[in-house]
């Protein structure tokens, strides 16, 4: 499993993700080639599984965030296969979760404006297949979106 250095790597990596290896070595006291192992053993063990750039959807004019929850018609068996393979293809969906308990399915989907929203909710997301309930929750605020792990 991970060891105390492992897991220093990981903080500085979640710190900054675009640190390079040099940079990293000096601050923890290791040679480039060992961090470079680490992090190579790291990866092929899953525990980094890649690195992206976060991007600020609101400085691109995407100003409306709205959470779906949706309610699948459970009596046909293909309802969730064929859901989330529609749901995919909406461009706006950023993420797609399924759940155990009376939602089967969140949609975080991000529009431009209200008009916006009201087109991709209309033109798209209720002509999803198997919807049986569907409720939608638009964000106010974000108080924390934070991805780092307490390491």
């Amino acid at each position: 499993m991970l060891d105390d250095v492992d897991r220093r790597i990981l903080r500085l990596l979640q710190e900054d993700p675009a640190r390079g290896v040099p940079d990293m070595a000096d601050a923890i006291g290791l040679t480039p080639a060992k961090v470079t192992r680490r992090l190579d053993r790291m990866r092929e063990d899953g525990v980094i599984l890649g690195s992206h750039a976060v991007i600020n959807w609101v400085a691109l004019g995407y100003a409306v965030s709205v959470s779906l929850r949706i309610t699948l018609d459970k009596t046909v068996s293909r309802a969730f296969d064929d859901f989330l393979e529609a749901a995919r293809r909406v461009s706006e969906v950023i993420e797609i979760q399924t759940f155990l308990g009376r939602v089967d399915v969140r949609l975080s989907l991000i529009a431009k404006d209200l008009p916006d929203y009201q087109r991709i909710y209309r033109e798209q997301v209720l002509t999803l297949p198997h919807i049986a309930d569907i409720e939608a929750l638009m964000t106010v605020a974000t108080v924390k979106s934070d991805e780092s792990l307490p390491l």
